[in-house]
């Protein structure tokens, strides 16, 4: 599976911004996605993430009520879309993928993925 995510930028603080990664290569509609950030100078967290059915999503306290985090099986497609952006979401934003029948905070962990996009960059100014 193989992995591209794409839409960072900068922005100003309360702006919204939507990222998108594409998946190829595997069976999306199979897939748990999520999407994870590494600030400078942090280790990697959680951020969201979504069942393969796209019924259960889970989300970091940090931005929850925030940021959405969505699917597009036709388009192997999963999306984040990031409100009332912060000067703390500046980070690099990577996806992830798994096969795997996981929901709900067993989503949320790193060792579940088995692929990862190269990620993309993030820049909340203030």
């Amino acid at each position: 599976v193989q992995l591209q995510a794409f839409g960072g930028g900068l922005v100003q603080v309360g702006d919204s911004l939507r990222l998108s990664c594409a998946a190829s290569g595997g069976t999306f509609s199979s897939l748990v996605m999520g999407w994870f950030r590494q600030a400078p100078g942090k280790e990697r967290e959680f951020v969201a993430a979504i069942s393969w059915s796209g019924r259960s999503t889970y989300y970091a306290d940090s931005v929850k009520g925030r940021f959405t985090i969505s699917r597009d099986n036709a388009k192997n497609t999963v999306y984040l879309q990031m409100n009332s952006l912060k000067p703390e979401d500046t980070a690099i934003y990577y996806c992830a993928a798994a096969y795997s029948a996981a929901s709900g905070g067993s989503m949320a962990t790193m060792p579940l993925y088995d692929y990862w996009g190269q990620g993309t960059l993030v820049t909340v100014s203030s």
